[in-house]
């Protein structure tokens, strides 16, 4: 009897050995294992000058005379972070993924950061470098910037798929009740004008919406570790092995190197300058579909990147486009739901082509 004891007893520890061995393995390898599979599918990160001398850093798949497929991510992040969905897609479309101004390798020019100026330059990119027409796609404030290039450039774009942009509710009078803009562009200008702390990482998490959903003390313990962390690599994205890739993708982002004037622009709306959000959405001929992620309220702040009545109107506007509902409650709908996202674009893919 005693030895079926310890027999359970050795069973049941190696079970849990393996458990919370499995949970570390995958906190620890969540960023390079699509990392390294994007690599294996052959993709190779390259850079484009544009006529003005603007430098572009983009990641691209193998060919293969597939339809090519422009990925444009949104702020705070860079081409990689479609890593996920990468290789997957790489088998449908000829894949280009690129840098936005001010984000990873590409140029940090404050003058371009403007959506219609970016927009110009990726058009000249499609020219330039993929040659022929293209499917668009953005995620947040770069399927702003896809919205822009179907409008404008149409005999460069064959459709557009855009996810989760924050139209309408990145107006002046809107915008101030939306998560984005209190803990994140308010924020910053609030630090600005500050004295008393000089790291704004460390500023951000003692203001940080999270602390409200974790409490003080899991709250302080996380962000006493991520600093300590950003202080040891301050050129590398914020990882905490034992805390799951949800939270620390919190941390990546807000200590992802790019430009923070990218963001003071859409304090001041200067990146909106000349872009009628109504009249571009209006003017777009092209197939489109919009991809909504979840919408959540906390009171009257907006979490979500826009409102599902927000979501309506811009389908609304579009002459020839759906909306498709991800069960998503994160805003990343390519990265918290990528086999969804994979569906959609190939599905887009056949719909372009019938």
């Amino acid at each position: 009897m005693k030895k079926r004891k310890k027999i359970i007893l050795s069973g049941i520890v190696v079970f849990v050995l393996f458990m919370v061995g499995g949970y570390f393995y995958k906190n620890s390898t969540y960023m390079e294992k699509p990392l390294k599979k994007m690599y294996r599918a052959g993709f190779i990160e390259k850079q484009a000058e544009l006529k003005d001398g603007t430098v572009l850093n983009y990641g691209e798949g193998p060919s293969n005379g597939k339809t090519p497929l422009l990925l444009i991510h949104g702020q705070g992040m860079s081409w990689e972070d479609y890593a996920k969905v990468l290789p997957e897609l790489s088998k449908h479309y000829h894949v280009f993924a690129v840098d936005c101004h001010g984000h990873g390798e590409s140029e940090r020019n404050p003058e371009k950061y403007m959506a219609k100026e970016m927009a110009e330059d990726f058009t000249e990119f499609i020219e330039a470098v993929i040659g022929e027409k293209t499917v668009v796609s953005g995620h947040s404030s770069g399927g702003m910037i896809a919205a822009w290039m179907a409008a404008y450039s149409p005999d460069k774009v064959l459709g557009i798929v855009i996810e989760d942009s924050p139209f309408f509710s990145t107006e002046p009078g809107r915008r101030e009740n939306t998560y984005v803009w209190v803990y994140g562009f308010q924020l910053y200008e609030y630090f600005k004008n500050q004295d008393e702390e000089k790291d704004y990482f460390k500023y951000s998490l003692e203001k940080s919406y999270w602390k409200n959903m974790f409490g003080d003390l899991l709250w302080n313990k996380f962000s006493k570790d991520a600093v300590a962390y950003h202080e040891k690599h301050p050129n590398e994205p914020v990882h905490i092995k034992y805390l799951p890739p949800q939270i620390n993708r919190i941390f990546e982002s807000a200590t992802y190197q790019y430009d923070r004037q990218f963001g003071e622009a859409f304090y001041d709306n200067s990146w909106f300058q000349d872009y009628n959000q109504s009249e571009v959405l209006s003017k777009i001929d092209s197939p489109a579909v919009f991809i909504k992620a979840d919408t959540s309220y906390d009171g009257d702040l907006l979490v979500a990147a826009l409102s599902d009545e927000d979501a309506d109107r811009a389908v609304g506007l579009l002459k020839n486009g759906k909306r498709i509902d991800v069960d998503s409650p994160g805003h990343d709908i390519h990265y918290d739901k990528p086999e969804e996202f994979i569906e959609v674009m190939v599905d887009f893919l056949q719909d372009i082509r019938s």
